[in-house]
């Protein structure tokens, strides 16, 4: 038999990529032929002579020279990165505009600006802020390049423009009294407030920098100086206390303490982790508008319990849920997804059907590998039941759960093989010949546009001995240690005794593929663009992109 190497780690797919996802795909992925082109010229920004740049519907459109001019001339600017073949920049492009005009009148009082860079004219600035896919949106604040922001929020343009508004706000207001320290905190039913010894410090800067960066405005920030307010509160030394008001079920206290260590300062990427996880509820529910915190919060294990708030058996189960979560809050984010809501869009990444629910599942975000409890008809699961659960998971005493449907019945019957989970290794690591394996989702735009030409590819190679010709869905069924990080994705697997497989990436026409095969798989490569998600699979069994494909 051939094989895979055991290097390979499935790199968040289906799962984590979803805090993407809103209701349809949201990136498409650089393809590999894009050519470039050189730099635009238009009205100057300066008043230079030898730097101009364009400016369309009051969007700011930029090359090399122009974005570090635009740095500089505006406090907040906010830049799209877009692809002119993408359909979803094209469709985006409307908004943005209406977003920028929304803004012009806020210019004097604010510099809020609007940008864009064609990311395919512009590979320097691609690579330079990491843009992995198109359309990206990067938010620079005060000519800093080095620490962008990304916005990860809804696309019409209101939106936009209120989370350009917040981000243009104040930070952290300087609470002088008790009485208004009080008013403070019960106004706002998530706040971090920074207790520091110099508001100017560095430290205290840092504070109000992570509060500036983050996605969302669910936590209010704050700090103070003041002695008698360290005494109320029972603060010794410097200290970010997050308030929590609003905590009910599992919740042993309303404030949790972030120490900043006196000999080494303040760490900012620990405290925005400490706010992104504290700031959530101990158990939170999966909506199309909250995936990005969820998924900002970087737990490194999601444990999700599907069920339909309108049938009454299911929400008993609740409970449970909730009476177990605080004991994980670090290492596990319980998340309730609502089939009778935006939960049902989960359903088809674990392999679930609506019919199967309740169910609960656990999810390891970095390597994908999902962990199943059984639930018997009409138990009720404890507390105790759902943390022990968790904890024989974290401690490597449950075997993970491998999708796979059942194997149709014509599976060798057509040109193009059918493969699934469960015969996949049989098949496709089967050391008499070469087997070409397209891994495709149903609903993926870019996998139904090659699927013709695989089709055909089929039919070329059809009857004979040394190469078959295959296709697996890969929504519905997994390979332990096969990375399927993208939509369609390609896997070349060789004859002979302990050859590697291969994963093809070059032009998906037929006369490419049939040289690939030709020459055994050796065919080199299309120049492979840089490592960037393709298409996306959305909450609705749907993707984002890259070459293009759409990305898990």
């Amino acid at each position: 038999m051939g094989h895979f190497p055991g290097w390979m780690t499935l790199m968040l797919i289906p799962w984590l990529t979803l805090s993407w996802v809103r209701v349809a795909v949201t990136q498409e992925t650089l393809t590999p032929t894009e050519g470039q082109q050189g730099p635009s010229e238009g009205r100057t920004l300066s008043g230079e002579p030898d730097l101009k740049v364009e400016e369309e519907e009051e969007v700011l459109v930029l090359n090399q020279q122009g974005f570090t001019q635009a740095l500089q001339e505006n406090r907040l600017l906010l830049v799209l990165f877009h692809a002119p073949w993408s359909d979803l920049c094209q469709a985006l492009a409307p908004e943005y505009a209406k977003a920028a005009a929304l803004l012009r009148e806020e210019r004097s009082s604010s510099s809020l600006r609007l940008a864009s860079v064609d990311g395919t004219q512009e590979p320097e600035l691609r690579q330079e802020f990491g843009v992995a896919g198109f359309p990206a949106f990067k938010l620079f604040r005060e000519g800093d390049r080095s620490h962008p922001i990304d916005y990860k929020g809804e696309r019409e343009a209101e939106a936009i423009v209120a989370w350009m508004r917040r981000k243009a706000k104040p930070s952290a207001p300087l609470l002088t009294g008790e009485e208004e320290a009080t008013a403070f905190l019960a106004t706002h039913p998530v706040a971090a407030v920074g207790f520091f010894h110099d508001p100017e410090g560095q430290e205290a800067r840092l504070f109000c920098k992570v509060a500036c960066d983050m996605d969302d405005d669910t936590v209010t920030v704050a700090l103070t100086d003041r002695p008698a307010l360290f005494d109320k509160y029972g603060v010794l030394g410097e200290t970010v206390a997050l308030f929590r008001w609003t905590d009910t079920e599992g919740s042993d206290a309303p404030r949790v303490d972030f120490l900043i260590d006196e000999e080494l300062g303040l760490d900012e990427a620990e405290l925005a982790h400490f706010l992104a996880v504290q700031s959530l509820e101990p158990v939170v529910e999966f909506t199309n508008q909250n995936s990005s915190r969820i998924f900002g919060a970087k737990v490194p294990n999601h444990l999700v319990l599907f069920l339909n708030k309108t049938e009454g058996p299911h929400s008993a189960l609740l409970e449970g849920f909730r009476g177990a979560a605080p004991t994980f809050r670090n290492q596990v984010l319980f998340v309730l997804a609502n089939v009778g809501g935006d939960g049902a869009s989960l359903l088809h990444f674990f392999g679930l059907k609506s019919h199967q629910v309740p169910a609960l599942r656990f999810i390891h975000i970095e390597t994908n590998q999902k962990y199943l409890l059984d639930m018997e008809q009409g138990r009720d699961l404890s507390a105790s039941d759902i943390s022990t659960f968790c904890q024989d998971v974290l401690e490597g005493r449950v075997q993970p759960h491998f999708m796979s449907e059942e194997p149709p019945s014509d599976w060798d019957q057509r040109p193009v093989k059918t493969l699934v989970g469960q015969t996949f290794e049989q098949v496709a690591l089967d050391e008499s010949k070469d087997v070409f394996v397209r891994f495709y989702a149903p609903w993926c735009p870019h996998s139904k546009a090659m699927a013709p030409a695989w089709e055909q590819l089929g039919q070329r190679f059809d009857g004979r001995q040394d190469v078959l010709i295959a296709e697996m869905d890969a929504t519905a069924n997994e390979v332990p240690g096969l990375p399927i990080r993208a939509f369609p994705t390609l896997y070349f697997f060789p004859a002979g005794k302990g050859k590697e497989m291969t994963e093809y990436w070059g032009d998906r026409d037929l006369d490419s593929l049939l040289r690939f095969l030709e020459n055994g798989g050796e065919t080199p490569p299309v120049e492979k663009p840089p490592e960037t998600p393709k298409e996306e699979p959305k909450e609705e069994g749907q993707a984002k992109s890259l070459e293009p494909r759409d990305e898990l």
